[in-house]
């Protein structure tokens, strides 16, 4: 359970009251309290602390806000109102709304710092909303710890742990092939990525759920750090590369929601986990890799190391014939540029599952956004010595050549959704402090919580 919500029936009531709403609102308090409002600039400052009369501890806060509709309107309160214990007052679907939002928006990283800083708490009535609460808070403050922790202790061995871990809780069966156990079990691409590091190249395998029960699996791409090998990065393309592997974290994340809820499927995670490295072995421009699905691959670039580590997964995961396959992945800049860093975008091959996806982004205030496999861009990966380019010929439509990499190497009968996604805020916002994140999972869950439960 999340430290920052509990299961209480007492706290500091907090209530919310919209601008448009106000001067009727104020009509109906007692004299006391329009005096006391209007003193402290309420209608200016948004929020007004009640202290008790005869104790002078706090008794009640008030809040002004733009929409009550606004499912991040108490993101920033864990941070900004005084230590203690607060209650949101309304009906239990306007608490059930906004609550998420107050208990992501008191995250901190402080796994470095000698001393956490000090937070406000949420008591909820409801026992099952606080369990539900707690497990989403709960992965998605697992993604962000991953997407946080430099690389030096998130390797491809950090990362087998964690979902060791998460096997154990949840009673599931974790499986690895680490170094050359990557070659004899033919799954070339991730080593050959992640051959050039001291940390072993490794491909990481959890299942969960009846064996009988519909298969979903999730591949996520864990590149540990990303250097960009011999076409090595720039000092600023390089600063923030220990969130390259945050498509594995969103999936680990994704896992562990889904085993918490105890969704009935047969759920398989897929992480392929490397460091792209430079060293006297690191893969070089212009080599040809055969993969594991037995494409032949030419290397134009080898900072494009994602999508090599993802296609020998991919064609994994196709071996157990799941109903759906999604994965997650750092993957282009191209796909920011065209969307923004805050809305991840995403590429299906199945109309009525990406239509779906959308509106369970929708309903649950986690936007995605669907872009185009536009299959006419293929050509741009043509290579003149192998089967196909690890990039396109052409900058434009980065994140599209990419996507119609990754479809290679899924059957075209396997619906398949492929998320591109920043993984990290370059800016704090309401719920949603800067660094590591994790976008696009509560829409998924959502999905395929309305599909299967």
């Amino acid at each position: 359970m999340s430290s920052l919500i509990r299961h209480s029936s007492t706290g500091i009531p907090l209530s919310f009251i919209a601008k448009a709403d106000l001067s009727t609102w104020l009509t109906e308090q007692p004299q006391a309290l329009q005096n006391w409002l209007t003193n402290c600039d309420f209608k200016n400052k948004g929020m007004a602390l009640i202290a008790d009369s005869e104790t002078g501890s706090l008794e009640h806060v008030y809040c002004l806000v733009n929409d009550l509709q606004d499912f991040w309107l108490a993101g920033d309160l864990s941070t900004k109102l005084p230590a203690g214990c607060y209650q949101i007052q309304g009906d239990d679907s306007f608490v059930e709304q906004v609550a998420l939002g107050f208990v992501l928006g008191g995250y901190e990283f402080s796994e470095y710092k000698e001393k956490p800083s000090p937070r406000a708490t949420l008591a909820i009535k409801d026992e099952s909303l606080v369990k539900r609460l707690s497990q989403h808070a709960s992965a998605i403050n697992l993604v962000r710890d991953l997407v946080n922790t430099p690389a030096a202790d998130m390797m491809p061995q950090h990362l087998s742990q964690v979902m060791a871990d998460l096997a154990d809780t949840f009673d599931g069966e974790f499986s690895e092939w680490v170094g050359d156990e990557l070659l004899e079990q033919n799954y070339p691409t991730i080593h050959m990525v992640g051959r050039a590091s001291e940390n072993k190249p490794r491909l990481l395998d959890l299942r969960w759920g009846a064996k009988d029960a519909p298969q979903i699996t999730l591949v996520g791409k864990g590149v540990c750090f990303d250097s960009g090998g011999l076409d090595l990065k720039p000092s600023s393309g390089m600063r923030n590369m220990k969130k390259d592997m945050g498509g594995a974290a969103h999936v680990i994340g994704l896992a562990q929601l889904i085993m918490a809820a105890n969704l009935p499927i047969r759920l398989r995670v897929l992480v392929p986990a490397v460091e792209n490295a430079v060293s006297r072995n690191a893969f070089r421009p212009g080599d040809v890799i055969k993969t594991r699905k037995g494409i032949t691959v030419e290397i134009d670039n080898t900072d494009a190391e994602g999508r090599l580590v993802l296609c020998d997964a991919l064609a994994e995961a196709q071996n157990d014939n799941p109903e759906l396959i999604v994965d997650f992945a750092t993957l282009t800049g191209a796909c920011r540029i065209a969307l923004g860093t805050e809305l991840p975008g995403f590429f299906a091959n199945d109309r009525d599952v990406a239509n779906k996806l959308m509106d369970a982004g929708e309903s649950c205030h986690d936007p995605i956004w669907q872009l185009p496999l536009f299959d006419q861009y293929k050509a741009l990966l043509k290579s003149d010595v192998a089967d196909i380019a690890n990039c396109a010929s052409s900058p434009f439509g980065g994140a599209i050549t990419a996507a119609l990499y990754l479809k290679e190497f899924v059957e075209p009968s396997t619906p398949w959704v492929h998320f591109d996604v920043m993984a990290w805020n370059l800016r704090s916002l309401p719920g949603r402090p800067a660094g590591g994140e994790a976008l696009g999972i509560r829409a998924v869950f959502n999905y395929l919580q309305d599909r299967f439960q």
